[in-house]
C-alpha cells in the first residue's frame, strides 16, 4: 500500500480543548447541548445523560474526542454534535486530508503513549501540545477508507461478541431472579445465615507485579486475573471480594490451584453442606456488597465489614440446580470469552499492520 508521509497530527488537525460550562447550567432533562466529560465516554461513542444551556467549548460530528485529565486519559471515542467539559478534548480532521474513521483508529493505537506521557505532567494530564506532536503516515483519502473499513468490520465483530457475554450475563441474573427473588427481600422466605458462619472470609499475602511470571498458577487480585505465579496458595476453586480499590466490592470465582492476593478476600471453605459456591457467588453479586465497603479516598472490605451480612439460604437441591444450569450457560460464556480474545489478538494485529503500511 502506499503508506503515505509521515507527519504530526497538528498539520492535519485542529484540536479543541474542553472548558466546564456552569453547574447551574447543567441539567438532565434535555435543555440545550447535550454535555459530554470523561464520565460519558462509551465503548465507541459517548453516552448521553447530562446537557447545558450555556456551552463554553463545542465538538462536532466528525470529531475524535480523547480524555485529557485523570485516570481515564488516553480513552478515545467518536464525536457526537456536543459541549465537552475540561476533561475532554475534540480533535477535529481536515476532512479533505484525513479521515475521521482513519484518525479514531489510529488514536486507538496511541492510548497507551499517551497515557504513559500524561503521568509525568500534574493530574495526569494530556496537553494540546502532545496530541499536536503526534507523529502519523496519512496515505491518500482512498487508502483511509480502505483501512479504516478493514478495522471497523473486525471492530464490529468484537463488539458483538461483548454483546453477547453481557446477554448471558443477563441470563445468569434472569435464572437466579427466578429460583430465589431479590436476596434483600427474600420473597420465599429461606433462613437467613450469616456469611461469616458459612464461609472463613481472609486475606493472603500479597505480590508485586514484579513476582509475576509468565507461565505459572493464576493470581487473582483486585480486578479479577492478573497474571502468573510459580506458587499457588488454593487447591480449590473460591469465591472472591475485592477488598481494595475503585472496584472493590466485586465477585470473582477462582480456579482450581491459583494464587489469591491480599486484594481480594478468599471466602475459604464453604460450609458444602449448607451452601454451593456458585450459589455463594450470585448471591453476593445480586445483593451487591456497596454497604459492606468503608473509607472514601481509599475504599477496602475487611472481615469486620462483613459481619453483618446475613444470606438467605435456599435447600441444598435447589442451589445444585442453579448451578446446572449456571454451569451450562458459563460454558457457553467461556467459548464467547476464547473467540473474543482471538479477536481482539487479530484486531490489534490488524492494527499495528494498518499503521506501519503493511494491511
Amino acid at each position: 500500500m502506499n503508506s503515505g508521509s509521515r507527519s504530526t497530527l497538528g498539520e492535519f488537525v485542529e484540536i479543541v480543548m474542553g472548558q466546564a460550562p456552569p453547574g447551574a447550567d447543567c441539567n438532565t432533562q434535555g435543555r440545550g447541548h447535550i454535555f459530554v466529560k470523561a464520565g460519558e465516554f462509551d465503548e465507541r461513542r459517548p453516552i448521553v445523560r447530562e446537557w447545558t444551556t450555556s456551552p463554553l467549548k463545542v465538538a462536532r460530528r466528525g470529531d475524535v474526542l480523547i480524555c485529557v485529565v485523570g485516570a481515564t486519559a488516553g480513552k478515545i471515542n467518536e464525536s457526537i454534535d456536543c459541549a465537552i467539559g475540561r476533561s475532554v478534548a475534540a480533535v477535529r480532521p481536515d476532512p479533505t486530508r484525513l479521515l475521521t474513521t482513519y484518525l479514531y483508529h489510529f488514536l486507538l493505537t496511541q492510548v497507551s503513549r499517551l497515557r504513559a506521557k500524561s503521568q509525568g505532567m500534574a493530574q495526569g494530564v494530556i496537553t494540546r501540545e502532545m496530541l499536536q506532536g503526534i507523529v502519523l503516515s496519512v496515505p491518500p483519502l482512498p487508502e483511509q477508507r480502505r483501512i479504516a473499513e478493514i478495522l471497523d468490520k473486525a471492530d464490529a465483530l468484537r463488539r458483538k461478541r461483548r454483546a453477547a457475554l453481557a446477554q448471558l450475563d443477563t441470563l445468569t441474573q434472569s435464572i437466579f431472579l427466578e429460583m430465589f427473588g431479590v436476596p434483600r427481600d427474600n420473597p420465599k422466605g429461606w433462613p437467613l445465615a450469616p456469611l461469616m458462619d458459612l464461609c472463613s472470609p481472609k486475606q493472603w499475602p500479597t505480590i508485586s507485579t514484579a513476582e509475576l511470571t509468565e507461565a505459572g498458577f493464576p493470581v487473582f487480585g483486585a480486578n479479577g486475573l492478573i497474571g502468573n505465579y510459580t506458587e499457588y496458595n488454593h487447591v480449590e476453586p473460591t469465591v472472591l471480594i475485592t477488598c481494595r480499590g475503585a472496584t472493590c466490592g466485586a465477585i470473582n470465582v477462582s480456579p482450581p490451584k491459583c494464587y489469591v492476593t491480599g486484594n481480594a478476600m478468599a471466602l475459604d471453605n464453604p460450609d458444602s453442606e449448607r451452601i454451593t459456591i456458585e450459589y455463594l457467588a450470585a448471591v453476593l453479586r445480586m445483593r451487591s456488597m456497596a454497604d459492606t465497603i468503608s473509607g472514601t479516598a481509599q475504599p477496602q472490605i475487611t472481615r469486620q465489614n462483613l459481619e453483618h451480612v446475613k444470606l438467605p439460604l435456599p435447600p441444598l437441591l435447589l442451589q445444585s440446580a442453579f448451578a446446572h444450569r449456571v454451569t451450562s450457560v458459563e460454558k457457553v460464556t467461556s467459548q464467547h470469552r476464547v473467540s473474543l480474545l482471538e479477536l481482539d489478538a487479530l484486531f490489534s494485529s490488524l492494527q499495528h499492520r494498518a499503521f506501519r503500511g503493511e494491511l
